[in-house]
């Protein structure tokens, strides 16, 4: 029995031999994080996605956030779809099948040749293939049933004067502008309809009503 010096001293020199012949061990170390795998996400200096600071300016995207399942291997469950019977059951099934259909037509060709004359019905040949296609079947990913897809409305683009994306803050802010304007624009309008319908300005009840219609109209987007 070897001492472990000895067990060490080994090791020492499989893996000298290893870097001499330019191949690294077969024995997988966890990487940085816990990770079972190399980190593969890009560098600072790789990131291309933009972002906006403020001002119309433009920043590159800082590093992602690690993951929250580095370290975890991933059941193969999430990724292909399991049985939903019992296991066996649906095998059983097409075993009983099989043999029912050999005794009817082992029942036919004795029938036949007690009449004198030939069986009709030849042997059925066993079909591994086909077999093996429908367990593929039975054992690949259920997609859920696609339903009719309405064409998606172009994402609007928020830009400043100089053309620079927007923050949150300014987006927000530009859209509260925009949302104001509409809203004295429409009001404007129903006044002026109402004045030359009348040939009055509207007054109390008349006036709010008014500018609830407006209220209403801007904010559905009619």
């Amino acid at each position: 029995m070897r001492s472990f010096q000895q067990f060490m001293s080994i090791c020492e020199e499989v893996e000298d031999k290893s870097k001499r012949l330019g191949f690294a061990a077969t024995i997988k170390t966890a990487q940085a994080g816990g990770r079972v795998r190399p980190e593969r996400k890009k560098t600072p200096a790789e990131i291309r996605r933009m972002k906006a600071v403020g001002g119309g300016k433009m920043e590159p995207v800082g590093p992602y956030k690690p993951r929250k399942d580095i370290g975890s291997q991933r059941d193969s469950s999430t990724r292909q779809q399991q049985p939903e019977t019992e296991r066996g059951s649906a095998r059983e099934k097409q075993l009983a099948a099989a043999k029912e259909e050999r005794r009817k037509a082992a029942q036919a060709r004795i029938a036949a040749k007690k009449a004198g004359g030939t069986a009709t019905a030849a042997k059925p040949k066993a079909k591994p293939k086909d077999l093996s296609k429908e367990a593929s079947k039975l054992l690949s990913t259920k997609k859920p049933a696609e339903k009719p897809s309405t064409p998606a409305k172009p994402r609007r683009q928020w830009k400043t004067e100089t053309g620079g994306g927007m923050t949150p803050s300014e987006r927000a802010k530009a859209r509260q502008t925009e949302k104001a304007e509409k809203l004295k624009a429409r009001k404007a309008e129903l006044i002026k309809d109402f004045t030359e319908k009348n040939g009055r300005p509207p007054k109390g009840k008349e006036r709010t009503k008014l500018l609830g219609l407006a209220h209403s109209t801007v904010k559905s987007g009619v």
